[in-house]
């Protein structure tokens, strides 16, 4: 079963993946996609849970705010790999560049 749907790179490296293969895959909006070369130059994306290790805590006895429980920003962010914090502080530059940066349009 060999689907295959062609897509232009754009100027900036990006591409769209298609409709169909995030569907079928369950690929959705901010997935964590990592990209892994082979040796005959195919490459192969998967989509990566940040959070492996996340654990919910329960809210003290005391707590009347439900918000209070779960995780702590702290622990959200210590438990990724280094290789999946790094993955992530690449998305949210990229993300941060693109909203301080400058629409230009030519008209």
């Amino acid at each position: 079963m060999s689907n295959t749907i062609y897509r232009v790179m754009g100027k900036r490296g990006r591409i769209t993946i298609p409709y169909e293969f995030r569907q079928q895959v369950g690929f959705g909006y901010n997935d964590i996609l990592s990209f892994t070369k082979q040796d005959d130059n195919t490459v192969i994306v998967k989509r990566e849970k940040i959070c492996d290790n996340c654990k919910r805590r329960e809210a003290p006895p005391s707590a009347s705010n439900s918000a209070d429980a779960g995780v702590t920003l702290r622990e959200l962010l210590d438990s990724p790999t280094p290789a999946q914090q790094k993955a992530a502080l690449v998305h949210l530059a990229d993300k941060l560049a693109d909203s301080v940066r400058p629409v230009v349009r030519s008209g």
